[in-house]
């Protein structure tokens, strides 16, 4: 399998865990899941979870960077992976949170990230 496709299987992975640490932990309040748990414990769970995030995001970064023989400049790796985390995270929220909505000013927003993406591997 190519460095390429490696690295954006792992930053998809990532950022599905990422997407749980920092938003997971309001899906499960609202469930009833973590309501009397204090802070320190959703902080805590949190963390453990993005340990996971860091697991595959550090490898994707050192097998996709140029620098270390893969197909992407540092520029290049940061707006995919911000594109990938704004994926996710529209995923994630309409799939976990009731009434959230796509607007039409979100999917513009999606056309210059894809812009973004298109202009960033110009040469």
């Amino acid at each position: 399998m190519s460095a390429a496709i490696i690295t954006l299987c792992l930053l998809v992975v990532s950022n599905v865990f990422m997407t749980f640490a920092w938003y997971g932990h309001l899906k499960l309040h609202s469930a009833g899941v973590t309501t009397s748990w204090p802070l320190y414990a959703v902080i805590l769970l949190s963390w453990g979870i993005a340990l996971l995030e860091y697991c595959c995001q550090v490898p994707a970064n050192r097998i996709g960077f140029e620098g270390n023989g893969g197909p992407f400049s540092l520029l290049q790796l940061k707006v995919i992976q911000e594109v990938i985390t704004l994926v996710v995270f529209v995923i994630f929220s309409l799939w976990a949170f009731e009434g959230f909505q796509l607007r039409w000013n979100h999917l513009l927003a999606f056309c210059f990230l894809i812009a973004a993406v298109y202009l960033i591997f110009m040469k």
